[in-house]
């Protein structure tokens, strides 16, 4: 291709009901050439905006959940996350997180980060976004 002919690279920004709002100007995510960038998911009720009620592992469970909703609108699966980052309030909980978050990668393994912040919007405990493949339909 020559330096004068620029490609176009489709863009799409994606909304699920299935999943809470973004609480900012961002999109849940974005699918470009066969990927989906998974913003941030943090554990609100889908229906009411507020967060989980529970501990550490119930957060995770919701957080993942509302990633799920969005990966799946992406036209994806959790299995074709290829990488994931997840924000802890308190590495102590590592533990706990993983066992939830094996409840929902299993075997699958993505590459994976994980962090201990500061301070995660709302003040929530967890908060876990992703790079998945998008199968062409």
């Amino acid at each position: 291709m020559s330096a004068s002919k620029k490609q176009k690279t489709a863009v799409t920004r994606i909304s699920t009901p299935n999943a809470p709002s973004a609480i900012g100007p961002y999109s849940q995510a974005v699918v470009a050439n066969g990927t989906a960038y998974v913003s941030g998911c943090i554990p609100l009720v889908g229906d009411t905006g507020k967060i989980v009620e529970g501990d550490v592992e119930d957060q995770t469970r919701l957080s993942l959940k509302n990633l799920e909703a969005v990966v799946t609108a992406c036209g994806s699966r959790l299995d074709l996350v290829v990488k994931c980052t997840v924000y802890v309030k308190d590495m102590n909980d590592f533990g706990r997180i993983n066992t939830v978050y094996s409840e929902f990668f299993g075997d699958c393994k993505p590459a994976r980060a994980c962090v201990e912040v500061a301070r995660l919007p709302k003040d929530v405990l967890v908060e876990v976004d992703c790079i998945a493949i998008v199968e062409s339909a």
